[in-house]
Order: structure tokens, then sequence, then C-alpha cells
């Protein structure tokens, strides 16, 4: 890797041009994510994008915001590449006739982390392949069959991917259709239908009904407010769909996203699995399936005023 590297960067200054402080940092960014270009073509197009994400970056965390930017593993993407990330389909969704059930706001606590409580796998890596909403549901059950007192079991995403014909596999899908496929096809674990789609590509069903432990007896949507949500939430981690495909969303380093830098056209599936405040910015914390390099180990705190449209199709599984 690093003969090709130097070679790139050898290229530069035989052409007469001075190394800038963004070179400087593009190397050290390849060195730590590992990233390998195959022609020099690609480096100068990945370069040229890093640098271009560094400088929206500093300009970010030098305005003061609620939340910081950072360097990751997406900040040689093209927006294009970006995108076959964000996987849900509002338009899949196949809603309930009836109206949310009303949740009881009363007792609530200030905040509720299913992470601390045990109810949340570690973060996973959906790769290039628009698998999120797969990756929420499977989230919302792991954490729904720990609280029922089932223990906590890494769920099959490719499972999801390859069997649920309903949703679209790489191509997109919704949270309530993976439930509503659990209904009738209990969940196989990771360990026996581990994730293959991450480079992008499924294969075929190999669901085996008799190593099913993921059931589902149905769902429950969650009324579009702050304090609904947190009832849902006080329950177990719920899924969610919020718009990502700004780039407050794919440098996101810490802090609260708040205010309208989101936006409300819903093409991500996440996982909610707390809430509380920080800085006097009232959050919802969600898990992202991008892997613990991106955000905060792989989460992200988001504003409870419905940042990113977070409170706009949300549901849980129930038993």
């Amino acid at each position: 890797m690093w003969h090709k590297l130097l070679a790139a960067i050898g290229m530069k200054a035989q052409q007469g041009e001075l190394m800038t402080s963004a070179d400087y940092e593009f190397m050290r960014y390849v060195t730590e994510y590992g990233k390998q270009y195959a022609t020099k073509a690609e480096f100068d197009l990945r370069a040229g994008i890093f640098a271009e994400s560094l400088k929206t970056i500093e300009e970010h965390n030098a305005s003061g915001a609620s939340h910081q930017l950072g360097l990751n593993h997406l900040s040689d993407f093209t927006h294009a590449e970006y995108k076959q990330m964000l996987g849900y389909k509002a338009h899949l969704s196949q809603k309930k006739t009836v109206a949310p059930a009303a949740l009881s706001e009363d007792n609530l606590a200030a905040e509720v982390n299913w992470v601390t409580k045990g109810a949340v796998t570690g973060v996973k890596d959906q790769g290039q392949c628009g698998s999120c909403w797969a990756f929420s549901t499977t989230g919302s059950i792991e954490g729904a069959r720990q609280i029922a007192g089932s223990g906590l079991t890494s769920l099959s995403e490719e499972n999801l991917v390859e069997c649920s014909k309903a949703n679209h596999g790489c191509q997109g899908g919704a949270m309530v259709l993976g439930f509503m496929y659990a209904e009738e096809n209990p969940l196989m674990t990771e360990a026996e239908y581990p994730y293959t789609s991450g480079a992008g590509k499924k294969g075929e069903c190999k669901y085996e009904a008799s190593k099913g432990v993921g059931n589902v007896g149905g769902f429950e949507e969650v009324s579009q407010s702050a304090r609904q949500m947190q009832a849902a939430l006080a329950k177990g981690p719920v899924s969610v769909a919020i718009e990502a495909d700004k780039t407050v969303f794919q440098h996101y380093r810490s802090g609260v996203i708040s205010g309208t830098t989101c936006g409300t056209k819903l093409d991500h599936g996440v996982l909610a699995v707390g809430y509380g405040s920080e800085d006097g910015e009232d959050y919802f914390l969600v898990k992202n399936s991008w892997g613990p390099s991106w955000g905060d180990e792989g989460y992200v705190k988001v504003g409870q005023a419905n940042v990113c449209g977070i409170l706009m199709d949300a549901a849980y599984p129930t038993e």
C-alpha cells in the first residue's frame, strides 16, 4: 500500500506541486483506515473528496454548533457511494390502519439507556448494502427478547436481506415489513446465518425454520411526539427512520445534532436505544449500522424536536 501512496505523492512533487496540510492529513487517513486505491486516477479522486470533507469538518467545528464532525471511513466516499447505504424505503412501509396506541407518559425517567442495561448488541456494519432496515429490525427484536428474559442474542440481518421478499434486500426496505416477516418466520441467529451482503450483493434464501429464535407477535407504531417516543423507549429499543443523506450525519462525531441540518425526508433505518440530555439539549440515543469507527463509537445523539425526522416513522415489536 505504502509504495502506491508514495508513488502518487512523488508524482505530485515531480509536477512541481507543493504538499498541503490536506495532503498530509490524507496520508494519515489512508494509513489509519487501511484505504487502498487501484490507480493514480482513483487516488486523486479520493484525495479531492477527502480534502472537501476535511474543509467541511473544520468549518463546522469552528461554528460553535451543538455537535462536532470528524473523519471516518466514509470521508473519501462519493455522494452516490454514500447514498447506497441509505436503504430505508418509506413507500414500502405498510402502516396499520388504526392509530398508534397512546402510551402512558406518567413517571418517565429523566434518561434511559438500553446499551448500559444490556439489551443492545455490539455495533454492526452493513457495508456497501442498503440493508439499514434489516439492522434496525434485528436490533429492536434483539432488545425485546432480552427484556422479556430470553437473553441477548445477535439475530441475522442476512436472513432478512435474502428472505424477506416484501423488502428489496440491498436495494432497501422497511422495518415494519421486517417485523411482518419475523411474525411468520422467527429469525435465525447471526451465528447460524452470518451477514455476507456487505459488498452489496445478496444470495438465495437459506432460512431453516427449525433454527428460528427471533419471533415477533406483532408491532406497534409510535405517535409523533417526543414524550410518546420516550414512553416507547421506556419499554425497549425502537426502530426509527431518519434522513441521513447530509454531511452533518455522514461525518458526525459527537454531541447532539439539533436544528434543521438533517431534513425530514426519511431514507435511513436506525435504532433508538435511549434518551437523555446533554448541555441543555434533549436527545435520543441512536445506534447506527456503519461500524464502531463511525460517529461516537457507532452511536449518535439526535435532538428530540423531530431532528432528522426521528419522530415520523417509529415502531417496536411486541410479543
